[in-house]
């Protein structure tokens, strides 16, 4: 039995998730993010005791199929841009089309819909943190950070990252060093 698992990002979620079905001694094959496939179909009564769990760490339980069709976009989104280590090589409404099996403008109209932002402004958001992530972290240069993150040229990284941090990506990188070494 699959359970999609809303704003399930991240490893230390990923360990959430486990640490509930370990509770409540249920087995599962797959803990992956946005979703776990337990073994055996739970009872309602079980189903209520994971979902009152995980709400505890700011995971929901999803039932309908548009909050999965979201949460699924939403994962695609993250795990391309946060750990993916090669550009994509397509155009990503393609990419995701084939990937979820629907129509990209269906899934752009919904997810603008109830998320009340496009699909693309979340994905830039995204990339921007990975570039914060990666510009503190890594030792890449922008040209390989913007060719990482599939953009078209580092002034297109540069001119987005400005746009939506109100610095560049120089600076933010030096005023990150600089805040490091204040708090050492």
């Amino acid at each position: 039995m699959k359970i999609y698992i809303k704003n399930m990002v991240c490893i230390r979620c990923k360990m959430v998730v486990q640490e509930q079905l370990k509770k409540m001694s249920l087995h599962h094959t797959v803990v992956k993010l946005g979703e776990v496939e337990v073994t055996d179909p739970l009872t309602n009564t079980q189903l209520n005791e994971f979902r009152t769990g995980l709400l505890k760490f700011g995971l929901i339980v999803l039932d309908d199929k548009k909050s999965m069709l979201i949460d699924k976009i939403k994962k695609v989104i993250i795990e391309l841009i946060h750990y993916e280590n090669e550009p994509l090589g397509i155009n990503f409404s393609v990419y995701l089309s084939k990937k979820l099996n629907h129509e990209y403008t269906y899934m752009a109209n919904l997810f603008s819909e109830v998320e009340g932002v496009n699909v693309e402004h979340y994905m830039i958001s995204h990339k921007i943190e990975r570039v914060k992530e990666l510009l503190v972290y890594d030792k890449l240069s922008l040209t390989e950070i913007s060719y990482k993150l599939s953009y078209s040229s580092v002034a297109h990284l540069c001119n987005q990252f400005k746009k939506i941090t109100g610095i560049t990506p120089s600076d933010f990188k030096k005023s990150s060093i600089e805040n490091y070494r204040q708090a050492g």
